[in-house]
C-alpha cells in the first residue's frame, strides 16, 4: 500500500541537524525560513537528490555509465518517494540559436504545421507556387465548368532575346501550327511573326484547343502531358471566356502577356476578357523562372542549412564595422581621427597622405570640419581613382587607383585574414546589427515565402503568445477540409502549450527572443508550463522560488497553475518566500530559527494557522502580521532630475521618464512591461556611453539629462561574482587581504619569515600544490561528466601542512575559510578593520554564508547583496547613481528588511537608488515609483503612473498601485488581497521598531 507522505528521517545535508520531516503526497507544501536556514538543502540537496539517485540506479549497469554516479545525500532514510523532477532558477540557455519557440518545443510544431499545410510562394514576385503531377493538372482542368474553352500551350520561349526563326520552322515540322508570340496568337502555316532580336520575347506552342466536359478527359490528358514534354514540365491554361472562380480552381500562378509585341494597354484591356494560368511539374515560379527546394521542416530550421538565412547562418544578426566607433571623436585631426588605423604606421599614413593631397585637404584638419562628401569617401571609398605616390629605399613608386575606403579595408581584412589576432583587432570595431538578408528572422527568403492562412512562419514567431493563442484560435475555419485534417492534431498541441505558456504570465514574451535574454524566474515557468503540457500524475516536483520576477497580478495566475498541477495527482515541493504562496499552500514546512548554522532545523510543519501561532518563527510574525516592515514616515523630495528623452527600445513607447537625484527610486510594472529594458539598455547603457566614452550600444532614445549632477554609475545586477571556485565573497570584498594579514603578524609566520602572500590560495607557496589551491582535483572521465574529489594531500583544506601550521587563536586559515560571516565577526572581535567588511555582509541579511564559499555555488540574489556589501565599503563621494534589479530576490522578509535599511542608508548619504522590483514591502519604502505598463510586451512601454507610493496607489489604471493598497494604511481604497494581507498597524509597527 502507497504512502500518503513522503517520510525524511535523519537529514545532515549541509547545515541540517538531523532533520526529521514528512511532506504530505499529492498537496502543495511550502518550504521557508530565513536566508541560509536550510530550505533548498532540504528540497533540493535530500529530498529531490535521493529522488535522482534512486532513479538512476534503477537503470541498467550500461545506462549508468553514461549517467555517472550521484553521490548519497547525508540523509538516513527516505520513504515514499515519486519521481523527482526539478524546476529551478537556472537559464533556459546560453546558446543564442536558442528561442523561446525552441525551448518550449512550440518551433517544432510551427515547423511541422507549415511543411504539411504551408503553401509555397515566389520569394521575388509572391505568387503562389507548386508542383502537381500530369493527372493533377486534368483534374483541376475539369473542375472548370463543362463548355469552359481553353487553350492548353506549351511556354517553349521566355523573355529570351531573338528572331526564333529556326524554333518556328522546328515547331512547323514537329505538326504545330499555332503559336502564342508575346500573347498575341499567330497561324505559322499562313504568317511569321517578325521579331526583332533585340528584345525578349515569350513564345507558346498553342498544343490543343478544347472545350471542357468529362468527355474530353483523355484528349486534355494527352495533350497536357505533350505541353510538359515540350516545355520542360510547364503547361500554361488559357481560358478566353474565363468563367467566375476559375483562377481559384487552377491554381498555380497567373500571368501576363511579355515581350516586345505586348501593348501594355491592349493587354490590360485583353486581361480582363481572359484568364492565363501556368502550371509546373517541379515547384518553381514559372514567371520569375526560380525553382524551389521541396518544403520539409527542416526548411523551417535556423539551425539547419536546409533552412538558415545563408547571409547570418540563422543568428539574425550580423557583425559590420560601425561607423561610430571607427571615429568616436570627430573633432579629431583627420590623420588620427580613425580608430583602427595609427597614423604611426607606413602603410596607413601613406594612405591618408596621398588621398587628402587628391581631395586638396589638410591632415591636421579636423574631421568633422570637412565637406560631407569628402568625409563620405574617407570611409567607404573614392568615387574615383587617386594617384599613389610614395618614396621606398630604391627610389619612389607610383599607381593609380580607387581608395578603398577605411571600413571596406576593415571589412576585407577581417574575412581575409589568418590571424585571429588582428581579425579580434578589428572586431574591436565592429557592432552587432540584425541581418540585412533576412531581416533579423533567421530563415531564408523561400522559407519566409511558405504560407499558412497567408502568414508566414517568420510573422508568427515575431508574435507574443498571447498574440499568438489568437491567431491559432479558429484558424481551420480558413483552412481547406484537407488541411484542416492534416493540422487537426498539431494546431491542437500548439493552442495547449501557447495556452500553458499564458496560464504562467508569460504572454508577452515573443517566440524569437532569444532564451539566455530570459531571467531566472522566466525560465523556470517555461519550464513549468512544460511540464503541465506533459500531463504527468504522480509527479514529485521541487520548485525554486517561482514567484520571483512576478508582479503579484500575474503570481495570482502562478499559483492557479500550481494547484492545477498539484490536482492532476502531483506533490508540489516549493521553496518560496512569498506570503501569498505561503497563504494557498496545504501545507508550510518553517526552517530555522537562524541562518548558518544557528538553522538547519523544522520549526514548524503544518497548515498556515498553526505557523501563524508559533513564538520561535519569524515566519509566522510577518504571515500574521505581528511583524511588518514599516512604511517610511516621509518621503525625500528630489534635488533636481535625471531625464531620459524618448525611450524607444523594444516595447517602450517613445517615453519621457524622470528619476529624482538624492531619492530611493522604484521601477514596477507587471511581467514585460519594459523594466529592464528602460533601467539596463537605456538608462545604465546610456550614461556608461557618456560618461565613461566607452563602445557600449544603448538602446535607442533620445537624450539623458542631468547627467552633471551624477559623478559615477553602478550597476548591481545578479550575475556572477566570479566564473572560477577561486573566487567567493571573502575574495570579492577584500577581507580576506586584511585576514591574511593579520597571520602574517603572527609569530610564527614571523619566526618563518612567510609574508601574507603564503596564506593565498591563488599563488605559489603556502598553497597545496596538488589542486593548485582549489581543495578539490577534477578526475576526467573520458566520455563522461569529469568528476571533482577532494584533493588527497590537503584534504579539501587547500594550504600544506607548513601554512596550516600557523594560527590565530588556535584557528587556521582554512579554518577561517570554513566560517560563516556571523562566526568570523564574532572570532575577530579585536580586529576593527575585518569586522566592518563582515558587518557589511550582516547588514544584507549575509550572515549565515560562509567566507570561503565558491563564488559559482552562489545565488544570482546571494551575488548581487556581495557586490552591494563591496559597495558600501568604498569611499562614496554621495554622487553617485546606484542601480539594481530585484534585489530582494531569495530573501526572507526578515532579510528584505535588512536590505530596505542599507539601501536607505546609501540614499541619506546623497546618493540616487533606483531599483526594479516586485516586492511591495520595498516598494512602499520608496520615495518614488515608475510604473510601467499596463501590459506586457507591445502592450506594454507607457508610463502608466508615476509619483509616491501613495500617489502610485491611488491611480485606478496602475496594477501595482491596486496591490499596493493593502500595504499602505493611509489609503482608504481596497486592494485586490485586502481580505489577505493585513495593513501594519501603530502597533506591528512599533514592535518592528523594537525588534
Amino acid at each position: 500500500m502507497s504512502k500518503d507522505v513522503i517520510e525524511v528521517r535523519g537529514a545532515e545535508e549541509h547545515n541540517l541537524k538531523d532533520v526529521d520531516v514528512e511532506i504530505p503526497r499529492e498537496e502543495l507544501t511550502v518550504v521557508t525560513g530565513l536566508s541560509g536556514s536550510g530550505k533548498s538543502s532540504l528540497a533540493f540537496e535530500t529530498v529531490y537528490a535521493e529522488g535522482q539517485r534512486r532513479y538512476i540506479e534503477s537503470l541498467s549497469a550500461y545506462a549508468r555509465n553514461f549517467l555517472g554516479q550521484m553521490d548519497k545525500p547525508q540523509v538516513e532514510n527516505v520513504e515514499g518517494l515519486s519521481p523527482a523532477i526539478s524546476i529551478d532558477q537556472k537559464n533556459a540557455a546560453n546558446n543564442p540559436r536558442s528561442t523561446v519557440g525552441t525551448v518550449t518545443e512550440l518551433h517544432d510544431y510551427l515547423r511541422l504545421l507549415y511543411a504539411r499545410v504551408g503553401v509555397p510562394h515566389c520569394p521575388e514576385c509572391g505568387r503562389e507556387v507548386g508542383e502537381q503531377s500530369a493527372q493533377n493538372m486534368v483534374s483541376r482542368i475539369l473542375e472548370l465548368p463543362e463548355g469552359t474553352r481553353a487553350k492548353l500551350c506549351a511556354p517553349v520561349v521566355r523573355d529570351q532575346k531573338g528572331a526564333f526563326e529556326d524554333l518556328f520552322d522546328d515547331l512547323v515540322s514537329d505538326g504545330y501550327s499555332r503559336v502564342e508570340v508575346d500573347g498575341e496568337e499567330y497561324d505559322l502555316t499562313l504568317d511569321r511573326p517578325e521579331l526583332d532580336e533585340n528584345y525578349d520575347h515569350t513564345v507558346d506552342v498553342v498544343v490543343d484547343r478544347v472545350k471542357v466536359s468529362a468527355d474530353a478527359r483523355s484528349r486534355i490528358n494527352d495533350s497536357v502531358e505533350t505541353a510538359l514534354t515540350e516545355a520542360d514540365g510547364t503547361l500554361k491554361v488559357v481560358l478566353p471566356d474565363p468563367p467566375e472562380g476559375a483562377a481559384d480552381a487552377l491554381g498555380g500562378s497567373t500571368a501576363r502577356a511579355t515581350g516586345d509585341l505586348a501593348d501594355a494597354e491592349a493587354d490590360e484591356e485583353a486581361t480582363e476578357d481572359r484568364l492565363v494560368v501556368e502550371l509546373s511539374e517541379d515547384l518553381a515560379c514559372t514567371h520569375c523562372g526560380i525553382d524551389i527546394s521541396e518544403v520539409e521542416t527542416r526548411s523551417f530550421s535556423f539551425n539547419s542549412p536546409h533552412g538558415a538565412c545563408p547571409e547570418c547562418e540563422g543568428l539574425g544578426e550580423t557583425k559590420e564595422v560601425s561607423e561610430d566607433l571607427v571615429i568616436r571623436d570627430r573633432s579629431k585631426p583627420l590623420k588620427h581621427v580613425f580608430e583602427p588605423w595609427s597614423y604611426d604606421r607606413t602603410y596607413y599614413s601613406r594612405q591618408l597622405d596621398n588621398v587628402a593631397d587628391h581631395f586638396g585637404v589638410d591632415l591636421s584638419t579636423p574631421f568633422e570640419e570637412l565637406d560631407e562628401a569628402v568625409q563620405r569617401q574617407f570611409l567607404y571609398g573614392t568615387d574615383g581613382v587617386v594617384h599613389f605616390q610614395w618614396r621606398t629605399k630604391n627610389g619612389t613608386r607610383e599607381k593609380t587607383e580607387r581608395f578603398e575606403g577605411v571600413i571596406p579595408n576593415l571589412e576585407r581584412r577581417h574575412v581575409e585574414t589568418d590571424s585571429d589576432r588582428a581579425r579580434e583587432h578589428i572586431e574591436e570595431f565592429m557592432a552587432t546589427t540584425t541581418c540585412p538578408a533576412c531581416e533579423g528572422t533567421r530563415l531564408k527568403a523561400e522559407s519566409r515565402a511558405v504560407l499558412v492562412d497567408g502568414t508566414a512562419i517568420t510573422e508568427v514567431n515575431r508574435m507574443s503568445i498571447g498574440d499568438a493563442l489568437a491567431h491559432f484560435e479558429g484558424l481551420e475555419a480558413n483552412l481547406s477540409a484537407r488541411d484542416t485534417k492534416i493540422a487537426e492534431e498539431i494546431l491542437k498541441e500548439i493552442r495547449a502549450r501557447l495556452g500553458f505558456m499564458q496560464e504562467v504570465g508569460l504572454e508577452y514574451l515573443t517566440l524569437d527572443r532569444e532564451a539566455s535574454t530570459l531571467s531566472g524566474g522566466e525560465s523556470q515557468r517555461i519550464r513549468l508550463a512544460t511540464q503541465i503540457g506533459s500531463g504527468l500524475v504522480g509527479v514529485l516536483y521541487v520548485l525554486d522560488e517561482p514567484s520571483i520576477g512576478l508582479h503579484q497580478r500575474d503570481n495570482d495566475r502562478l499559483l492557479n497553475t500550481l494547484e492545477e498541477l498539484r490536482d492532476l495527482g502531483n506533490t508540489l515541493l516549493v521553496v518560496e518566500h512569498d506570503t501569498e504562496t505561503m497563504r494557498r499552500a496545504d501545507q508550510i514546512i518553517d526552517m530555522g530559527p537562524g541562518p548558518g548554522k544557528r538553522g538547519g532545523e523544522v520549526v514548524v510543519n503544518g497548515p498556515q494557522e498553526e505557523l501563524m501561532t508559533t513564538e520561535a518563527s519569524v515566519t509566522g510574525d510577518y504571515l500574521a502580521g505581528d511583524r511588518v516592515i514599516p512604511v517610511p514616515d516621509e518621503r525625500r523630495e528630489g534635488d533636481g532630475h535625471l531625464t531620459v528623452k524618448g525611450a524607444r527600445q523594444h516595447n517602450l513607447a517613445d517615453l519621457d521618464v524622470q528619476f529624482p537625484l538624492g531619492t530611493f527610486t522604484a521601477i514596477t510594472g507587471v511581467s514585460g512591461s519594459g523594466k529592464s529594458t528602460l533601467m539596463h539598455d537605456v538608462l545604465y547603457k546610456g550614461l556608461v556611453r557618456r560618461m565613461n566614452d566607452t563602445d557600449v550600444n544603448p538602446g535607442e532614445h533620445d537624450a539623458i539629462e542631468g547627467i552633471d549632477a551624477i559623478e559615477t554609475v553602478r550597476l548591481i545586477d545578479q550575475s556572477p561574482i566570479g566564473r572560477t571556485p577561486r573566487s567567493n565573497p571573502a575574495t570579492y570584498t577584500n577581507v580576506f587581504d586584511h585576514i591574511r594579514e593579520l597571520f602574517a603578524e603572527t609569530n610564527l609566520a614571523k619566526q618563518r619569515g612567510y609574508e601574507k602572500g603564503r596564506f593565498s590560495f591563488n599563488v605559489k607557496g603556502g598553497r597545496c600544490e596538488a589542486c593548485g589551491g582549489q581543495g578539490t582535483v577534477t578526475i576526467d572521465m573520458n566520455f563522461l561528466s569529469d568528476v571533482e574529489v577532494p584533493c588527497e594531500e590537503c584534504g579539501g583544506a587547500r594550504y600544506n601542512d607548513e601554512t596550516l601550521d600557523v594560527t590565530y587563536k588556535d584557528a587556521t586559515i582554512a579554518d577561517v575559510l570554513e566560517m560563516s560571516v556571523e562566526e568570523a565577526y564574532d572570532f575577530f572581535e579585536s580586529h576593527p578593520g575585518i569586522r566592518r567588511r563582515l558587518q557589511l555582509l550582516k547588514d544584507v541579511g549575509l550572515d549565515y554564508m560562509t567566507l570561503g564559499q565558491p563564488s559559482t555555488t552562489l545565488s544570482g540574489g546571494e551575488a548581487q547583496r556581495v557586490k552591494l556589501a563591496e559597495e558600501l565599503g568604498k569611499k562614496d563621494s554621495g554622487e553617485t547613481l546606484y542601480l539594481l534589479d530585484e534585489p530582494t530576490t531569495g530573501l526572507h522578509p526578515e532579510d528584505e528588511r535588512k536590505l530596505i535599511d542599507v539601501l536607505h542608508r546609501l540614499t541619506d548619504d546623497g546618493n540616487t537608488v533606483v531599483v526594479i522590483e516586485h516586492e511591495l514591502d520595498l516598494v512602499k519604502n520608496a520615495d518614488h515609483i515608475v510604473d510601467l505598463g499596463p501590459e506586457g510586451g507591445e502592450n506594454g512601454g507607457e508610463l502608466v503612473a508615476e509619483g509616491t507610493p501613495e500617489a502610485v496607489a491611488r491611480t485606478e489604471a496602475s496594477f501595482t498601485g491596486q496591490y499596493l493598497r493593502d500595504h499602505l494604511p493611509d489609503i482608504e481604497l481596497e486592494g485586490p488581497r485586502a481580505d489577505r494581507d493585513p495593513v501594519e498597524g501603530d502597533d506591528a509597527a512599533a514592535k518592528a521598531d523594537d525588534d
